[in-house]
């Protein structure tokens, strides 16, 4: 896959944590109308029942825009709500496992990258879109190793052709130079779920990196 087939420039990594006691799924829709074009939720601390509750709920919005729902790192839940991807890192289900999946196996596959030797294994090879976790540190993960920085962003554009998911601590100051280093598309959380308005936050982040 090539960016032209994931032409998802703004990507919103969503939990209900993160809304910060907003109601997530008016979060979700507010983003959508603001220009987030793919969606990811994330529910580390959930039982699967309520994960699912919560994409089922999600899923509606989603589809109703013609959004892409992602599901992180949970197989069962990408499953039954039939979500248009699922992403995964590297204490995960591989990639590789993932398209042997029948009922995955065509699906939208992300895969993070901490180490630049990931790129030449198989789970690469396989996967959609690679995520640059993180780019800079941040709050919303912290079991992570590299802090890649603008530099590791471009390095890595050298070495594959494959889409580039940046994500960590990008708002409206960095999300043009993180851009420019290389990425495709920008992963945020805070940004956009903690802010006051999140249609005006997706709006200003949209037009800032779609020029």
């Amino acid at each position: 896959m090539n960016i032209n087939t994931f032409p998802y420039p703004l990507y919103l990594v969503i939990s209900e944590a993160d809304c910060k006691g907003k109601d997530f799924l008016k979060v979700a829709e507010q983003a959508i109308l603001g220009g987030v074009d793919v969606i990811q939720l994330r529910e580390k601390n959930d039982s699967p029942e309520l994960f699912l509750q919560k994409a089922q709920q999600l899923i509606e919005i989603t589809n109703k825009y013609d959004i892409p729902l992602i599901i992180n790192d949970n197989i069962s839940v990408a499953e039954k709500v039939n979500s248009a991807g699922i992403h995964v890192g590297n204490n995960d289900a591989t990639p590789q496992d993932l398209r042997r999946n029948p009922l995955l196996k065509d699906k939208i596959i992300g895969y993070s990258i901490e180490h630049l030797n990931q790129l030449e294994n198989e789970q690469t090879a396989v996967a959609d879109y690679l995520g640059i976790s993180p780019v800079f540190k941040t709050k919303t993960k912290t079991d992570t190793i590299t802090e890649w920085g603008l530099e590791g962003i471009s390095k890595i554009r050298q070495l594959t052709q494959k889409p580039l998911v940046a994500i960590g601590s990008i708002h409206l100051e960095n999300a043009r130079a993180v851009i420019n280093a290389g990425a495709d598309s920008l992963a945020v959380v805070s940004a956009i779920c903690s802010a006051a308005d999140p249609q005006k936050a997706a709006y200003e982040l949209k037009n800032e990196i779609v020029k």
